[in-house]
C-alpha cells in the first residue's frame, strides 16, 4: 500500500503505471529529474519506492521525500531499457544516480579513417571511423609511443592528409625511407594499409605475431640477396623487442580483458581499470563516481559499468569485475550486442584474474587518497577565493555562484556574446549559454552589444525561463569601466540587484560600481510589472549612474585567480561561436582576405588541412611547407586565424 501524504500528482501516476518494461524519473518541485531508473516491469518496481513496508538507504529515503511527479517510458525488453537507462542517466546527470565522473582527458592514439590515414596524437574520442587505442596513462607514452612507431614503420610523419596525388616534391623522410610519399604520389594505396595493418597489430599489443612475419620477411629478402632490405627488417625486429621487453606480462594466455576495481568510503568511490591486451598492460585510467558515498559497492560498479562502456570504443573479451552485480546477465547480453561478438563478465575469486583485482584494488585506495587531499586543497582554495572578492567587492555573501560574460566580434561582423558560469569554483558547464547577438549598429558598439547581452540574460530570468532561472552571486564583466556600465544598464532597466564587477586585462583591475545619484525615471529596487514588456533599446538613458572603485589584488591572490579564469573561459567560449558562424558564413573565403593569399592557396590550404580550424592547429612550418607558401606568408595567415 502506498505510503500516505504524497502529492496528488504522485498518486495519480502511481495508479497509471503498466506493467510492461520500462524507464522511469523521479521528478521534483520544479521539473527538475532526481533519479532514473529501468525496470522488467514499471507497476512493481516504481510502487515499490513509495511502500509503508519499503527498507531503503539514506539517500533513496531521501529521494522519496522529494519526489513530486513520476514520468516513464516503455520499451519492449529489458536491455532497451537499459541502453535507455544510460542514455537518460548521461542527459540529465540526476542527483540521486551513481554518475560517472571522469575530470581528466586522457590520450589516446588514433589511426584517423581517410585516403592515406594518419597515426596520430589525441584526447577527444569521436564517432568519426577512426581508429582509437588507449587510454594511455600520460602524454609523455603518448609521444614516445608514436616516435617508436615512425622509427619502425614509414608513416606520414608531418600529420597532414594527402590524397595519393602528386601535390607537392617528396620531403627528405620519403629519401630516407621512413615514408612512402603519398604528398608526390609515389605510394600505393594497398602497401599503406599493409603499413597501418602492422601498426593496428603493434597497438594491440600482437608484437609476437608481427615479429614472426617480420622474421619470414627477413629470410626471404636474404635467400633473394637483398640484403639492404634484410638488414632494414632485422633492425625493425630489433626495435620492437626492445618494446616487448618494456612491457609487462600479466597473463600467460594471450587475452584482451578489462580489469575493474573499486575502493569506496565516506569521501565517494574510485574506479581503477586496467587494460590488458594480449595479456600484456597497455594502460588505465581512474574514475570517480558521484552520489557513490552512500551506496553499495555492487551498485557503484554496475552504474560505472553501465556508464562506461555506453560509450567505450571498445569492449574486450573478458571483463573482470570485483564484486558481483545484480544485473550480470542483462550487462553480459547488451555487451555482447556492443562489441558483436563474445564478451564474458566474470568476477574472479582465485587464481592469475583474482590477482589482477587485487593489483587493480591498489591503484584504486591510492586514486581515492589523492583525489580526497585534491578535494581538500580545492575547497580550501575556493573559501580563500571567496571570502577575499566578499571582502575586496563589498559583496553581501560569499559569490558562490558568478557569471562571466564577453563579447566577440570582428569589426561589428558575426557579433557574438557568451555566459560562462562557475559553481563553488568549479565550472558549471551545463550552465553555460552562448548569444546571436541581433544588435547591427553602423559602426561596432561593444557596449551596446554587451547590454543586449545582459538585457536577454536577465530579462529571461524576469521571464521565468527554466533555463535562466538561478541568478548569481556576482556578475563579472570581460572589460573596463564601458563594458560594466552597460550592463548596469541592463540590470537597473529590470529593477535587478545583482552586484557586477569588471575586470580589465590591463593591471587586471577590478571595476567595483557604486551608485551615486537615481534620476527621476530610474526603476524601483524590485522587479517591475512592465519588465517583460519593455522594447529594448540601448538608446534610452540609464536608469543610475555610477562612480568606479578600482580593486587591485595581488596576481597570485585565490580571488583574482578566480576571476581571470572564468573571464578567460568566457573570452574562449565566445571566441569559439564566434568563428563556428564566422565559418559558416563565409565557408572558407576570409582566407582570401589574408594579403597574399588567393582561390589556389586557399584551395590548397584547405585540401591539406581539411578545415579552417585545421589551419589554426597548423604550425608555421607545417603552412609554409604548401606549395607557393613562404614562411612569411605563412606567418600572416597563422596570425591572422589566430586572432579571428
Amino acid at each position: 500500500m502506498a505510503k500516505r501524504n504524497l502529492p496528488e500528482t504522485v498518486l495519480e501516476k502511481l495508479k497509471l503505471l503498466p506493467n510492461q518494461p520500462g524507464c522511469y524519473l523521479h521528478k521534483g518541485e520544479k521539473g527538475e529529474v532526481l533519479y532514473v531508473g529501468k525496470a522488467l516491469s514499471l507497476k512493481s518496481r516504481v510502487r515499490s519506492y513509495f511502500q509503508e513496508s519499503a527498507k531503503h538507504g539514506p539517500r533513496i529515503a531521501r529521494l522519496v521525500t522529494k519526489v513530486r511527479d513520476i514520468e516513464w517510458i516503455v520499451v519492449d525488453s529489458e536491455l532497451e531499457a537499459l541502453v535507455l537507462e544510460c542514455n537518460l542517466i548521461k542527459e540529465h546527470r540526476p542527483p540521486y544516480n551513481v554518475r560517472l565522473r571522469d575530470d581528466k582527458s586522457y590520450p589516446y592514439i588514433t589511426i584517423t579513417k581517410e585516403k592515406f590515414p594518419r597515426v596520430m596524437f589525441t584526447r577527444r574520442v569521436r564517432k568519426d571511423g577512426a581508429k582509437y587505442f588507449g587510454p594511455y596513462p600520460s602524454s609523455f607514452a603518448v609521444r614516445d609511443t608514436l616516435t617508436i612507431l615512425h622509427k619502425i614503420f614509414p608513416l606520414i610523419p608531418c600529420n597532414k592528409s594527402w590524397s595519393g596525388l602528386a601535390e607537392q616534391k617528396p620531403c627528405l623522410y620519403y629519401h630516407l625511407g621512413r615514408c612512402l610519399g603519398p604528398c608526390a604520389g609515389l605510394s600505393d594505396r594497398r602497401e599503406y594499409a599493409e603499413v597501418l595493418d602492422l601498426v593496428d597489430r603493434f597497438l594491440n599489443g600482437k608484437e609476437e605475431s608481427i615479429v614472426n612475419d617480420m622474421r619470414g620477411q627477413m629470410e626471404k629478402a636474404a635467400e633473394e640477396l637483398d640484403f639492404e632490405r634484410a638488414a632494414k627488417v632485422r633492425d625493425q625486429i630489433a626495435a620492437i623487442e626492445t618494446i616487448m621487453q618494456r612491457q609487462k606480462v600479466l597473463m600467460t594466455d594471450q587475452v584482451d580483458q578489462d580489469v575493474i576495481a573499486v575502493v569506496k568510503d565516506e569521501r565517494g568511490a574510485a574506479i581503477q581499470m586496467l587494460y590488458i591486451r594480449g595479456g600484456k598492460l597497455i594502460g588505465q585510467r581512474q574514475f570517480m563516481l558521484d552520489g557513490a558515498s552512500e551506496a553499495a559497492p555492487q551498485e557503484a560498479v554496475q552504474e560505472f559499468v553501465k556508464q562506461y562502456y555506453s560509450d567505450a570504443h571498445e569492449v574486450p573479451r573478458e571483463i573482470l569485475l570485483p564484486v558481483e552485480i545484480e544485473e550480470r546477465n542483462i550487462v553480459q547480453a547488451w555487451l555482447k550486442q556492443r562489441r558483436g561478438g563474445a564478451v564474458t563478465v566474470e568476477v574472479p575469486q582465485t587464481g592469475e584474474k583474482a590477482r589482477l583485482i587485487d593489483l587493480a584494488s591498489s591503484n584504486a585506495e591510492q586514486a581515492l587518497a589523492q583525489f580526497a587531499q585534491e578535494l581538500s586543497q580545492k575547497e580550501v582554495w575556493t573559501d580563500d577565493a571567496m571570502a577575499q572578492l566578499q571582502d575586496a567587492l563589498g559583496l553581501p555573501t560569499p559569490p558562490h555562484r558568478v557569471e562571466g560574460y564577453d563579447i566577440s566580434n570582428i569589426q561589428g561582423t558575426s557579433p557574438v556574446g557568451s555566459m560562462v558560469v562557475t559553481e563553488m569554483g568549479e565550472a558549471a558547464r551545463a550552465e553555460y549559454r552562448r548569444f546571436k547577438i541581433r544588435y547591427h549598429p553602423e559602426s561596432p558598439n561593444d557596449f551596446a552589444m554587451m547590454h543586449e547581452v545582459l538585457t536577454r540574460r536577465l530579462k529571461a530570468f524576469v521571464d521565468g525561463d527554466e533555463k535562466f532561472q538561478k541568478l548569481p552571486d556576482l556578475i563579472m564583466i570581460d572589460g573596463g569601466r564601458g563594458q560594466l556600465s552597460a550592463a548596469l544598464k541592463a540590470r537597473d532597466e529590470l529593477g535587478l540587484t545583482v552586484p557586477m564587477v569588471g575586470l580589465a586585462k590591463r593591471h587586471e583591475l577590478i571595476y567595483v560600481p557604486t551608485e551615486l545619484t537615481i534620476l527621476e525615471d530610474s526603476s524601483p529596487a524590485v522587479i517591475p510589472a512592465e519588465a517583460s514588456k519593455l522594447e529594448y533599446s540601448y538608446e534610452r538613458a540609464a536608469p543610475k549612474s555610477y562612480s568606479y572603485r578600482e580593486v587591485e589584488l595581488p596576481l597570485n591572490a585565490p580571488g583574482l585567480m578566480l576571476l581571470r579564469k572564468l573571464r578567460d573561459e568566457a573570452h574562449r567560449f565566445a571566441l569559439t561561436y564566434h568563428r563556428k558562424i564566422r565559418d559558416k558564413r563565409m565557408n572558407g573565403s576570409v582566407l582570401e582576405e589574408i594579403p597574399g593569399v588567393g582561390p589556389r592557396r586557399k584551395r590548397l590550404l584547405l585540401r591539406t588541412f581539411g578545415s579552417l580550424e585545421g589551419i589554426r592547429r597548423a604550425s608555421v612550418e607545417d603552412i609554409a611547407a604548401i606549395p607557393t607558401m613562404t614562411k612569411t606568408l605563412a606567418e600572416k595567415v597563422r596570425e591572422y586565424l589566430v586572432e579571428t
